[in-house]
């Protein structure tokens, strides 16, 4: 089982991976289809119409997370990484005037969004909770084609026979591909004890053997580097960014203020032992208060946890002795080769298993980052990514209105303090402990399946629904 570190850490735009950048990509991948894809094509009937529907969380949450403008972006030639943010509300209004689409290589498309993009309310498509449908027709308004996708988290998109792959165990790499094919932590603890490895120099060897494209150790640290420059970068601007953020709640952004304030303290205010855990909070809320915005992000693992990793990393390097760059690089690859395994055996959707998948995975990831980075041994890390998980168990995703604000950017912030706290706990024990984490992770996904579909990113249940009536 192999997932790289840039599968992982991928960039894109606010607010939602699964939400936003899933259906974008999800859009282009019909396109390509469409233009290149081995289907029976009657002769001489081009597209002339596109029909898109959404289903399940897609639908109740889509208008808060962007899916509609997202799949308009999509199927515009747009992608996820390449977006202009200043671009997209002109995208969208040409659109929603002109009623057709001007996609790369095609003549023009009509696409009404108010007629041809149907949220749909009923039960889910029976595969998957972030379901889409996505229809081609020639221009006597015959069905051309006609394809299934589904957002699995973290901006992963798969058709229907890569979900089947992935739901009876195909479709994974086959083990020997990588030096280093541990799709659990078990198997990565063995591993690493047999080769006499860190967790960091496994996952290095794997992403210098599958990775196209990186022309030698310098290279991947170039790459790794460009990540966590992207995410310092969003960091920075919601440290600078003020005002309300949009989508109607109203919600204040605080980071920059918070920031300012820590800043300015001095004396007893400044040395009070729990200022660290405000420092890590407003790291946090910063990169979320950007996500909400609409910004450019990195998924860590998802845009809705986006702030743990970022935040626990700025924390390293600003209130660790001996922090350093390469630092940094290890806290990166050990985080994905955590999120990977958290991936392969659960889920990191909140559609499917609610924000223990999300806020919980990024937090795991990050205190096995953090473990690393400050020379924890493997069973330390390993130690410290159970701690974080295991404390997250049963988390809901519940987000008001549909927005990626209430409680999601708070709990960034708490997802952090605890992945420090983990991290903190591992390193003053020898890395024995009770319960291993693959049995956590399969207690997350069995927590998933068992958890009513209110509170797993249906804005149906819980604070959602709990709301001060002004």
């Amino acid at each position: 089982m192999f997932l790289s570190v840039f599968d992982i850490f991928k960039i894109g735009i606010g607010p939602s991976s699964s939400h936003t950048m899933g259906p974008m990509v999800a859009a282009a991948r019909f396109l390509h289809t469409l233009k290149h894809g081995d289907w029976p094509r009657p002769t001489g009937a081009e597209p002339a119409h596109i029909r898109v529907s959404l289903h399940g969380s897609l639908a109740f949450t889509g208008k808060g997370h962007a899916t509609d403008k997202a799949v308009i972006l999509g199927l515009s030639g747009e992608t996820p990484v390449g977006i202009d943010p200043d671009r997209i509300d002109d995208l969208i209004s040409r659109t929603a005037d002109v009623k057709h689409l001007l996609a790369p290589g095609f003549e023009a498309i009509t696409f009404d969004p108010d007629k041809d993009l149907e949220f749909d309310y009923g039960p889910p498509l029976e595969d998957h909770a972030n379901g889409m449908v996505f229809s081609a027709f020639d221009a006597a308004g015959g069905l051309l084609l006609k394809r299934n996708y589904y957002s699995i988290g973290g901006g992963f998109v798969a058709d229907d026979e890569e979900l089947a792959g992935i739901s009876d165990g195909a479709g994974q790499n086959a083990e020997g591909t990588v030096p280093f094919p541990f799709a659990r932590a078990s198997q990565m603890l063995e591993m690493g004890e047999r080769s006499n490895m860190s967790i960091a120099q496994m996952k290095r060897a794997n992403e210098m053997s599958h990775v196209p494209g990186l022309a030698g150790e310098g290279a991947l640290d170039a790459e790794l580097d460009r990540i966590w420059a992207a995410m310092n970068s969003c960091m920075e601007r919601g440290l600078r960014n003020g005002g309300i953020l949009p989508g109607g709640l109203k919600v204040k952004r605080r980071a920059r203020e918070l920031h300012d304030k820590l800043q300015s303290e001095q004396g007893a205010n400044a040395l009070q032992p729990h200022r660290i855990m405000d420092w890590l909070s407003v790291y946090a809320m910063a990169v979320n208060e950007e996500n909400a915005a609409g910004g450019k992000i990195v998924t860590a693992p998802t845009n809705g946890a986006a702030g743990v990793i970022p935040a626990v990393i700025r924390y390293y390097l600003d209130h660790c002795i001996g922090a350093s760059q390469d630092g940094v690089r290890t806290f990166l690859l050990v985080a994905a080769a955590i999120g990977g395994i958290i991936k392969h055996n659960a889920s990191i959707s909140g559609a499917e298993v609610g924000c223990q998948g999300e806020v919980g995975s990024a937090s795991a990831m990050a205190a096995a980052g953090l473990a690393a980075s400050l020379g924890g041994t493997n069973r330390q890390i390993e130690n410290a990514a159970e701690i974080a998980l295991e404390h997250h168990l049963g988390m809901t995703c519940d987000p008001v209105a549909g927005l990626v604000q209430v409680p999601c950017i708070e709990r960034n912030g708490l997802g952090a303090v605890k992945s420090v706290s983990a991290a903190s706990l591992a390193l003053r024990g020898d890395g024995e402990h009770f319960m291993p984490l693959d049995n956590c992770i399969e207690t997350m996904r069995q927590t998933g399946l068992d958890m009513s579909e209110k509170y797993k990113e249906t804005s149906t249940g819980g604070l959602a629904v709990n709301v001060v009536e002004c």
